[in-house]
């Protein structure tokens, strides 16, 4: 069996139209919008609607790290041109994931997909040949592959409900929850990392991203063989083992556009 595994696509439709050749399947793992491109500020939702130059802006703020302030104050000035922001949000949303799933769709071989913290599940087009599969158990080739989308925040901390565009963040306690609620896996596939240094530093950033303690310990206390996510784009270690299991960065697509291949 050979599972090909793409997680931060970010839009990238011309190499997820090959992700498919050679396997038997196909695992996605998050944030297929690209709402804003720190690389390209021509390119997302951000620039399609607010323009390049305030989407160059954003990210030169986060960046430097501006204070949130700041970055709220560019946003609400940019987005008082548009009488309803959110509708223009959930019309450009919808456009692109249109595109994405399309691509996913023809991929010609069955597709398993779990949304990121970019992503907005609830706007997903039904998709012959592709399976919702957040927060379920699927056998696969044989195998238990455990599927668990979204991100989970600091405890403590509630997700953001203002502005025109809600990320998929969730709240420690139901994001652990869900996790909990997920039967027994040979495969763990997520979006963030189980919590591990080398795992959730990014190199770029310099910063640890967001990662789940409680997915570590449940890795340490079952081992599975594989622990898949992907979240950091430049992590300091790709791969690493949690006791026996195989914890695996399957790689910021968009940037490479190739898959991480598993075999069993």
């Amino acid at each position: 069996m050979r599972l090909h595994v793409v997680t931060d696509v970010h839009g990238a439709t011309v190499p997820l139209a090959r992700a498919g050749e050679g396997a038997d399947g196909v695992l996605v793992l998050g944030d297929l919008l690209e709402f804003i491109d720190y690389r390209d500020p021509t390119n997302g939702i951000i620039s399609r609607l607010l323009g390049p130059e305030v989407a160059a802006e954003f990210g030169r703020m986060r960046r430097i790290g501006a204070p949130r302030a700041q970055v709220l104050g560019l946003l609400e000035r940019s987005w008082a041109r548009f009488t309803d922001p959110a509708a223009a949000v959930a019309e450009a949303v919808a456009a692109q994931y249109a595109e994405i799933f399309r691509v996913l769709g023809g991929l010609g071989v069955p597709v398993w997909a779990i949304p990121g913290n970019v992503d907005v599940p609830d706007a997903w087009p039904d998709t012959d040949g592709v399976t919702r599969a957040d927060g379920r158990v699927v056998e696969i080739g044989g195998r238990r592959f455990g599927f668990l989308g979204g991100v989970p925040l600091p405890p403590g901390i509630d997700p953001r409900r203002t502005g025109p565009w809600r990320p998929h963040f969730v709240t420690h306690e139901d994001w652990t929850a869900r996790l909990d609620a997920l039967g027994p896996a040979d495969v763990l596939c997520t979006h963030v990392p189980p919590a591990h240094p080398g795992l959730t530093y990014d190199v770029v950033t310099r910063r640890a991203e967001i990662a789940s303690a409680p997915l570590a310990a449940r890795i340490r206390a079952e081992q599975p063989s594989h622990a898949l996510f992907g979240h950091v784009h430049q992590p300091l270690h790709r791969r690493a083992r949690i006791g026996r299991t195989e914890c695996v960065n399957a790689g910021h697509f968009r940037a490479h556009g190739t898959p991480y291949v598993l075999r069993f």
